[in-house]
């Protein structure tokens, strides 16, 4: 019978959220609810750990949809691929510069519209799926 990890990738967010301690741990547990709430099907990771950093946490479904970054003045979810997905709510509000990623910086105290944050996961999802099933044939 094979024991579950230990160190899973949910486990280590779970331990993230909880050192926080703060709005911002508030807001990933938050983001991280709507995101598994938008697609059930998201796997949880845990990339780019490394001796000058801990990691990031990673929401992946045929690829990485976004990634949910903590800084001192803000809770980053980075989109892979953001640049290619429909933003009608104007969520994305960061690295607006780039041919591939956007970002969602959330600051303590803001108002998330988090039917739109559902939208922009599935959308993510779904471009994913379509990327994996043309580069399949």
């Amino acid at each position: 019978m094979k024991t579950p990890a230990v160190d899973s990738a949910s486990a280590r967010i779970d331990r993230k959220i909880e050192q926080l301690g703060d709005w911002r741990g508030k807001t990933l547990a938050r983001v991280r609810e709507l995101i598994l709430e938008a697609d059930p099907e998201i796997v949880e990771e845990w990339k780019w750990a490394k001796a000058t950093s801990p990691g990031v946490p990673v929401f992946s479904h045929a690829g990485i949809v976004c990634t949910g970054e903590t800084y001192r003045n803000a809770v980053k979810l980075t989109f892979a691929k953001g640049a290619s997905l429909p933003d009608p709510a104007g969520l994305f509000n960061s690295s607006l510069e780039g041919n591939v990623r956007r970002a969602i910086d959330i600051h303590e105290g803001d108002k998330l519209n988090e039917p739109a944050l559902k939208a922009l996961v599935r959308a993510a999802v779904a471009l994913n799926l379509r990327s994996k099933s043309s580069s399949a044939r």
